[in-house]
Formats: C-alpha cells, structure tokens, sequence
C-alpha cells in the first residue's frame, strides 16, 4: 500500500547549514521516484514519496537523521495525502512554545522563590513530577502576590521567533487557531489576544481581594484535560483528528501531540521528542523556529 509522505528538512537560515550539498547528501536514501523542492531556500527543503507502510517512514527519518547528524537541521518525515496535509485546526501549548517564558517562573521570581519553583517546573516538564499535584504546589508557593505583580509579570511575555506568522499563516488557509495551556488564564488571555489565537483555555488562579491565595481552581486542566480539549474542538469544528496540528514542549502535551493527526515537539524536553519520533505522525523541531510547523505542511513562507 502507497502511503504519500514528505520529507522535509528545516534549519535557522542564519546558520547556512541547509543547502544544496545536503539535499544531495540525502537523495540517495530517497525511493528512486522522490522529489524534491525548496520551500525556502536555505530555511526548508522537502521531498515526496510514498511509503509502504508506517514503519518504512520512520525508518527513512532515523536513516537521513544519522546521515546528516553532525549539523543543525530538522529531520521530519509526515503523512502528506492529497487534501490532509494541510492542518485545518492548530492546538498550541503556550509556555516555551508559543512564548518564550515559563510564567510561572517569572511570577516566582517576583516572589523571590524562582529557583526552588523553576527546579519544580523543569521537574514537572520532564514528567518526573504529576502535573496536578506540582502545579498545586508551585501556586501555594505564590500566595500573596497581588494582581498589580500578575500585570508586571505580563509585560515580560515575548512570542517565540516565528509564532505570530503561524498563526497568521494558518488563519489565512482557513484553518482555527487554539491556545490550551497548562498555564494560567490571566495569561493566555493576553496571548491569544497578541497573536490573534481565536480559542484559549487555561487554569484560573484563585484571587481574593486583589492576592493569590495560592490555590487554583478545579478542575485542573493537565495533560488529560489538554487533549479533550483538542478533541473537543476538533468535534466541534467538525474535522477528522488527521486533520488537526499540536504543538508542544513538556510531558504534559504528550497525550495532546498523540491525539493529533500531526505531532509536533517544538524545543522539547527529551521524553517529548522521544516519543514524537518514534511516531509516524510525529515530528520534532529543534533549530528552526515555529514557521517550520507551515513548511511541516508543505507551505512556503
């Protein structure tokens, strides 16, 4: 059985490292009838082929992998079917995804207890910790922090290089845009709102008369709740899962990344990427910027 699928290369122009000698350097490993073009020169090259079956297409990832191991390029072999390449819904993980911060953190450094909550965090991104239970300990850690220091901590946000041209890009193909977070509402509120995210979900912190009380409200949304979420907007829009982008960087996207028809692990941690590609419908991105989830779809920017 035919499965179309595409390999697709990207890289930070900046470094010079995509370039002609490498597509060179992969077409060997290529089926005979592959074909290749430059999405962008420099920044994202693909190639089509078809695959006999899923494990043939991660074969081929982990064999152009190795090949060009030494230098700072994204390999990324996706499900590229004629009409379902192209995502009709994106579902973003905000913190270290769509910005650059981990919020918490900052709100923690306000409270002069960054490094003691941030170990937690990385803790909890790895997977080392229940998601629930560390983000009920890291907000008990908060109390008492006013809702003037949650605005100063919101002047620090800063989007990932390349997140405000995905979700134009996407929005303009015609595709819905989603933020669902395991951060705070009082946060992604103001995303969405920056970089035009059309849905965005989010736990909300408990304040009583302008303070944290270092209690967040139930249900929290975890990994679980993060993939119903997905699913829910998928059902709600009408569209099959193939047709619907994650993205994501800690353990708590996992579920959510393996929900979707594409998977992606942006600047993730280790048991993130290693289960992305490991999936036929997964990749991972590591040196380009979030304009590579388009290039993931074949779109040129």
């Amino acid at each position: 059985m035919d499965l179309p699928h595409a390999l697709v290369l990207t890289a930070d122009p900046a470094t010079g490292a995509l370039g002609p000698r490498v597509a060179d350097r992969v077409r060997p490993l290529l089926p005979g009838a592959a074909r290749g073009r430059w999405l962008v020169p420099g920044a994202a090259f693909e190639s089509l082929w078809n695959a006999g079956n899923p494990d043939e297409a991660v074969a081929l990832r982990t064999a152009v992998a190795v090949e060009l191991s030494e230098l700072p390029i994204d390999v990324s072999v996706v499900p590229a079917a004629a009409g379902q390449r192209a995502k009709k819904l994106l579902v973003a993980d905000m913190e270290s995804t769509l910005i650059a911060q981990e919020l918490i953190d900052e709100l923690a450094d306000v409270a002069a207890r960054r490094e003691e909550i941030a170990a937690l965090t990385r803790a909890t991104m790895r997977g080392d910790i229940d998601f629930a239970a560390s983000l009920r300990h890291r907000v008990s850690l908060l109390a008492g922090l006013t809702t003037d220091d949650l605005a100063r901590v919101a002047e620090r946000i800063s989007p990932m290089p390349g997140a405000e041209r995905l979700v134009r890009e996407m929005k303009a193909a015609g595709a819905r845009t989603a933020l669902v977070s395991g951060g705070f509402t009082v946060f992604t509120e103001r995303v969405a709102e920056v970089l035009g995210l059309e849905t965005q979900r989010g736990n909300v912190l408990e304040i009583r008369n302008g303070r944290l009380t270092g209690h967040v409200h139930e249900p929290i949304l975890d990994a679980a709740g993060k993939r119903d979420v997905l699913l829910e907007l998928a059902a709600d829009a009408d569209l099959d899962l193939s047709q619907v982008l994650a993205v994501g960087d800690g353990a708590n996207d996992l579920l959510m990344l393996d929900a979707a028809g594409l998977g992606v692990a942006f600047r993730a941690k280790p048991v993130v990427r290693a289960a992305m590609r490991a999936r036929p419908g997964g990749a991972v991105i590591e040196y380009a910027d979030l304009t590579a989830l388009l290039h993931l779809q074949g779109l040129p920017t």
